[in-house]
């Protein structure tokens, strides 16, 4: 079955509104093969339909310019990109196309697809929040910069329960920040203090 990655620029305080005001001091080399590793390596990409009408007017004239930033466009440019949306959309980049159907249900079908290729996420909060909620993304990337924006859309909202997530792995960047992949958690840890209390320091007096 093939693997949804989402990745997702976060500051400290879990705001991911608008990461291009506040996260590209903190963009060098190591943030941008990261990017590269969970994106650019996709065969599909599935996006909201406000993350699509972003990259859509941006990644086409930066291939055409033949940048720096060409290459990794044109990665995007060429893989499939799905696009979650209740309306019609007039689509001006190439290989785009808009999920038929519920939202879950499509996305079960497209990773039981036949492909070794993953399919890959950026931004799109709401669309990570549903997928999250019905266990259907496998890996969330978050890239949690050292900065408190304080303001702006969080990506976890106010819900009756917790979601247990298990870290996978971790990086800690030059410029402070750090690349955090997690996993939901079918095993999470359970207790309450009388377990906890056996971990706290114990005196020596008797």
């Amino acid at each position: 079955m093939r693997k949804i990655t989402a990745g997702l620029f976060i500051s400290l305080d879990g705001v991911v509104e608008d990461p291009q005001d506040w996260h590209f001091p903190y963009f060098n080399e190591e943030m941008g093969q990261a990017v590269d590793a969970q994106m650019g390596s996709a065969d599909t990409l599935l996006l909201g339909r406000r993350t699509y009408d972003s990259f859509a007017g941006a990644w086409p004239d930066r291939e055409k310019a033949g940048g720096e930033d060409a290459g990794f466009a044109k990665k995007l440019g060429d893989a499939r990109k799905i696009v979650v949306s209740g309306q019609d959309l007039a689509f001006t980049w190439r290989n785009s196309e808009r999920l038929q159907g519920d939202l879950i249900e499509a996305v079960t079908a497209l990773k039981k697809e036949p492909s070794t290729s993953d399919i890959a996420m950026s931004g799109s909060v709401s669309v990570v929040r549903r997928l999250l909620a019905a266990g259907l993304l496998d890996e969330l990337h978050l890239l949690v910069h050292p900065i408190a924006v304080r303001k702006g859309m969080r990506l976890f909202e106010d819900a009756d329960a917790p979601l247990p997530l298990k870290l996978v792995s971790s990086k800690t960047f030059t410029t402070g920040v750090v690349h955090l992949v997690y996993r939901l958690d079918d095993e999470a840890p359970v207790g309450d203090y009388e377990k906890a209390k056996a971990s706290l320091p114990q005196s020596d007096d008797d």
